[in-house]
């Protein structure tokens, strides 16, 4: 089986105008009624989201859910595993660390409207709400001009169009049993936006490694050694891998709380992985403003893994 755009779910760039994300936890009281109520929701889940797009076409709504390590073994005990779902494990560097958290449950949900976000994890939570406790849920937004909260443009490395499923879609030679499928780090941050502002525009460029206004790359010797964009590259084997990055920002400003949803989809974890632990060991300088407060990995299934759950073929 090749790598099909039609058989994935939504793990290509489209970062919508509002987002909601959520991280749930199964009960984990009684095994063989959360497994039914999980095989209900992939079979339902997809129907959801088609009938809100016949309902609101020109919302565009993009959807990907999918499990964390141990709520596979938990409801698929007998069933393969996607072979790099793990328990994401805390990278300490010598100053900040990339902490991990719970995550049984992951659903990212966006689209032009809130109100469409809403109204499918309205849906989607009649399901799953008997069987599960919130983790987290963040509702992010658009920014002026698609830029990060901390004023610079977003994702400029990112594959572009069709060509991101080569970066995001896991295939034969991978995993045979879960072509199409992905997988999502996700990673909540929040920032110092006071300290962040008083930098002046130069040392604000400086640590990211690009131009505030054109977005164009500064020269290596104008960057800070640790600069975000040196620091979080995947260079392994003297190639740049990539990812596909959906940054989303979030806020409540009266409680003074402003941050970023960082959300990898990736066809290796592993390349996620590097580009983390050199962001932690090399001190990324984005780090002094911004504090990691949550880390997950998920796997994201196939539409074709989703009916073996829903048909109780795991």
């Amino acid at each position: 089986m090749t790598i099909d755009i039609k058989k994935a779910q939504d793990v290509y760039k489209d970062a919508g105008e509002s987002v909601i994300f959520t991280t749930l936890m199964l009960n984990h009281n009684d095994q063989s009624t959360e497994k039914e109520t999980i095989a209900e929701f992939a079979d339902m889940s997809n129907s959801i989201i088609n009938s809100m797009r016949i309902r609101d076409p020109e919302a565009q709504a993009h959807i990907a859910w999918g499990f964390g390590s141990s709520a596979w073994d938990y409801l698929f005990p007998d069933a393969p595993k996607p072979k790099e779902l793990e328990t994401f494990k805390a990278i300490k560097g010598p100053k900040y660390t990339a902490v991990s958290t719970p995550g049984d449950i992951f659903i990212h949900v966006r689209a032009n409207k809130m109100a469409v976000c809403y109204e499918i994890m309205d849906q989607f939570m009649e399901i799953l709400r008997p069987i599960t406790r919130v983790e987290d849920e963040t509702h992010g937004f658009r920014y002026i001009e698609g830029r990060a909260i901390i004023g610079f443009i977003d994702g400029t490395e990112n594959p572009a169009g069709i060509e991101s499923m080569d970066y995001t879609l896991i295939d034969d030679n991978q995993d045979p049993e879960f072509v199409n499928g992905s997988y999502a780090f996700a990673q909540k941050y929040t920032h110092n936006m006071a300290a962040w502002k008083n930098l002046n525009t130069e040392d604000q460029e400086k640590a990211i490694g690009r131009h505030k206004f054109s977005d164009r790359e500064l020269d290596d010797d104008e960057k800070l050694p640790n600069a975000h964009n040196v620091a979080s590259k995947d260079e392994e084997g003297g190639t740049e891998h990539k990812i596909v990055r959906m940054n989303v920002p979030f806020s409540d400003p009266a409680k003074n709380i402003t941050g970023t949803y960082f959300i990898g989809y990736s066809k290796e974890f592993a390349i996620t992985n590097r580009m983390l632990t050199n962001m932690f060991t090399k001190s990324d300088r984005l780090l002094d403003f911004s504090t990691p407060v949550t880390g997950n990995l998920f796997f994201i299934p196939s539409k074709i893994t989703l009916g073996k759950i829903a048909e109780g073929e795991y």
